[in-house]
């Protein structure tokens, strides 16, 4: 009978790839075997926390990183579900209509993603559905900020390139009571075969906003509502995550973002190789794609930078600004048209204000430091652009909280280097301390 036990045990080991027990071990108890099974899951996989920050590490298969995240972060992982079901619901977003969306795009998305899923799933407890719907539900609706310089805009003339993630801090799970940015993290992932990233990250999210790789390219996403929408596609965190994981330059990397669309979005995406920055739109029909002197950069009111990209969360391009939804674009004279909305539909004037004014602010911080930008300065700039010193309007758009951060962060992708800010539930990015941190000194450590 025992030596039944070990020859089976012996034939799981071989199958799952966990590392080969010592032949001086005969028999394992039962709780034995579960530590050998678990422990073989988390080889690679591990979390720290420096200066406060939780950084989670993955490496292996697509599997073996989903078991070691669900693994180390279980808890969190049910409070992340458990508050965004709640915060959603609150939107309007059901779990049954955010899940029907989910087993449209499923069919489309790479396998490796799905065992990623099934590990964390495997680990955590949760089933598939509430990992499927954690991880779609929040590119729903979000807000942000992001911009791209380089060469002539910088000090140093490396690209650095920058996002702002807005979603609300006072998101929470009603049974802890534990706020959503509580449980931020900094994930450091090395996928067997695939590029190595870095992004700041929620607990159970295969899925991303943004980050950047070891072949130095970078990506970000803001929302842009449209008319032209479909979920016959890839979500876009997965595509992001596409990028980060497979793209090697900024064609490959556009290439991923423009395919299998679904959405109105917004993307910054950059290569610190060469260096440049695009923007890209994209609706489920349309896309665009150009850096700082395209023709569509300075289509009024718009206007370009030199060696800039910048967003907020409206199109500039003209063929995909006509699939915008009114409200979301300023038209070419820009106050006159906010303030018609404001008198005429009151109850979207805010909509109306906002994505005109974000960009408007971005445009003018960059401006004030074109030229002297370097990692401190551009988070600086950034920090003072959410404060609302850089445009009045802005600011009193602040006043009344229209914009609050999770995450902050300026990235080097040619050095590695980043700062970064995570809000706490009192206080949003843009208030809290930086941190500071580089990208291939954190694939070097060992736990």
């Amino acid at each position: 009978m025992k030596k039944r036990i070990f020859c089976l045990l012996m034939s799981l080991i071989l199958i799952i790839s966990i590392i080969p027990i010592q032949a001086s071990i005969n028999i394992l108890t039962d709780d034995e075997k579960a530590i050998s099974i678990v422990n073989s899951f988390l080889v690679g996989g591990w979390l720290e926390e420096q200066n406060g920050i939780k950084i989670l590490h993955l490496n292996g298969s697509y599997y073996d990183m989903g078991y070691q995240h669900g693994f180390l972060l279980k808890d969190d992982i049910h409070i992340q579900f458990n508050a965004f079901c709640n915060w959603a619901a609150d939107r309007g977003f059901s779990y049954e209509s955010i899940l029907k969306k989910w087993n449209i795009m499923k069919p489309l998305l790479p396998q490796c993603y799905i065992d990623e899923m099934r590990g964390i799933v495997d680990a955590s407890g949760l089933s598939f559905e509430n990992i499927s719907v954690l991880n779609i539900g929040f590119y729903l609706v979000i807000n942000c900020g992001s911009f791209a310089a380089w060469n002539s805009a910088t000090k140093d003339e490396r690209l650095l390139h920058v996002r702002s993630h807005d979603l609300p801090i006072t998101i929470k799970d009603p049974e802890t009571g534990t706020y959503l940015v509580e449980t931020q993290i900094l994930i450091v992932r090395k996928p067997d075969g695939f590029y190595s990233s870095v992004s700041p990250s929620e607990p159970g999210m295969v899925s991303v906003s943004d980050g950047f790789n070891e072949k130095e390219i970078a990506a970000g996403m803001l929302s842009s509502w449209t008319d032209d929408e479909t979920v016959e596609g890839i979500g876009v965190g997965f595509r992001l995550r596409m990028v980060l994981d497979i793209a090697s330059s900024i064609d490959e990397a556009i290439d991923i973002l423009i395919s299998n669309k679904t959405l109105g979005y917004n993307f910054i995406v950059s290569d610190g190789k060469i260096p440049i920055g695009y923007a890209v739109e994209t609706t489920a029909n349309l896309s665009y794609a150009g850096t700082w002197d395209s023709s569509s950069e300075s289509t009024t009111p718009f206007w370009k930078i030199e060696n800039v990209v910048r967003r907020a969360n409206l199109f500039i391009n003209p063929t995909t600004a006509d699939t915008q939804r009114k409200q979301y674009h300023p038209g070419k004279f820009p106050l006159i048209s906010i303030l018609l909305k404001m008198n005429r539909m009151s109850g979207i004037s805010l909509s109306a204000a906002r994505p005109w004014m974000h960009y408007n602010a971005i445009s003018k911080g960059i401006e004030a430091e074109w030229g002297n930008l370097d990692l401190n300065k551009t988070m600086t700039v950034l920090r003072d652009i959410y404060n609302g010193k850089t445009d009045i309007r802005f600011f009193i758009m602040q006043v009344f909280g229209a914009y609050s951060t999770p995450y902050q962060w300026v990235m080097c992708p040619e050095t590695g280097d980043f700062v970064l800010s995570f809000a706490t539930r009192d206080k949003n990015a843009f208030e809290n301390p930086v941190h500071y941190f580089n990208f291939y000194t954190l694939l070097e450590q060992i736990p």
